[in-house]
């Protein structure tokens, strides 16, 4: 039997949380709502969560501060996080896209816009969570400083925890496991975002996720690190110790 979603809308304006929650439950969704961040985190430990739509600019606790505490908690990681929010400046956009959210939908917002991102960010999480059980991937990893516990969805670099978002983890984990090949974008791309697309747009789409990843193994910007890029091909993880 199927269970009925959960997702949480989180967002300052009183009319704007109601019109939404008033959509999602006529879609068939189980909707809890919060007004802030802070008030968002408190839902999350008391009821379990299948998605969130977060707004940005809030009080007390942002939308981008709400992001990083989830993605900091390895029990909420793996929720589908989607940014509802008037903010349409594209360095704000792309500020999100390289934190890892998993989409940015900005206000005034087509009703059907956001149900079919719930519904495809919805059943790109089941996906990952039926392959998980399926596939012997949930024994801890290591190669070289770089060690990846999928069970916990915890990274450590040395001795070092690494904050990574969903597509990040994913991304990371598969390239380990493919430690010293070539990985294409496509098939990353098909991976982190359950897409079959073209070489062009697979690029375009896993060059953030890179560049997040080095950030986050602490390579400066506009070094490879582990992580090379192999040119017209994809990318590839050097086994290092150092």
């Amino acid at each position: 039997m199927n269970t009925v979603a959960s997702i949480l809308v989180v967002d300052d304006e009183p009319r704007l949380l109601d019109a939404i929650r008033l959509i999602l439950e006529e879609a068939g969704y189980r909707v809890l709502t919060a007004g802030d961040g802070i008030e968002a985190l408190a839902v999350l430990q008391s009821q379990p969560v299948d998605l969130i739509l977060a707004d940005i600019a809030m009080p007390r606790m942002n939308g981008y501060q709400l992001y990083e505490r989830v993605c900091g908690n390895p029990q909420w990681v793996a929720i589908p996080f989607i940014f509802l929010t008037a903010r349409v400046l594209n360095s704000d956009i792309r500020y999100g896209k390289e934190l890892g959210v998993d989409d940015y939908l900005t206000k005034p917002i087509e009703t059907e816009d956001m149900l079919a991102a719930v519904r495809g960010k919805l059943r790109r999480a089941r996906q990952l969570a039926q392959a998980s059980r399926l596939e012997p991937g949930l024994y801890p990893l290591t190669v070289g400083r770089l060690r990846i516990d999928p069970g916990q969805h915890r990274v450590w670099l040395g001795e070092r925890e690494i904050q990574l978002s969903a597509r990040e983890f994913i991304l990371l984990e598969h390239l380990a496991r493919q430690a010293g090949k070539v990985v294409s974008a496509q098939e990353s791309i098909r991976l982190t975002h359950g897409l079959d697309t073209d070489r062009v747009e697979a690029g375009a789409l896993l060059r953030p996720l890179i560049r997040s990843l080095r950030r986050k193994l602490g390579y400066p910007v506009g070094e490879m690190g582990c992580i090379e890029n192999v040119r017209g091909l994809g990318y590839r993880l050097v086994i290092s110790d150092d």
